[in-house]
């Protein structure tokens, strides 16, 4: 399972959720969330406006890739976490979940703070 292969999996899945297809979107489930799939499809904002890739990082020693997706709707911008794991030799989906406000705020936050220290050293004089 490749980086890329995830991709295009999670690409497929932000264009299943802005169609509404729902059936595509249960056809990306490892089998044991194809078992109960309405726990995980009752966090979809369905429909959805706008749905793309918004990273994707490697985790577990390189036994899994997490991505996030940026998912619109008319009420509500959420960003949902998912865990993709090589099932049967394709890569599937086994945890999704809603990121934390928390988390989100704090990576703003801290991604805020970056940028200011850059810029302070970038107007510090030289001596």
């Amino acid at each position: 399972m490749t980086e890329d292969e995830v991709r295009q999996r999670a690409a497929t899945v932000c264009d299943a959720l802005v169609a509404g297809d729902v059936g595509r979107i249960i056809e990306m489930l490892s089998d044991e969330l194809r078992r109960s799939p309405g726990e995980a499809v009752a966090l979809l904002p369905l429909p959805a406006r706008l749905a793309n890739v918004a990273s994707i990082e490697t985790a577990g020693g390189g036994v899994s890739f997490v991505v996030v997706l940026e998912v619109s709707s008319d009420a509500e911008q959420i960003e949902l976490q998912t865990r993709w794991k090589d099932r049967a030799g394709e890569p599937r989906i086994v945890e999704i979940s809603h990121r934390s406000r928390r988390a989100i705020e704090a990576e703003a936050e801290a991604a805020a703070a970056a940028a200011a220290a850059a810029e302070g050293e970038a107007e510090a004089p030289e001596g």
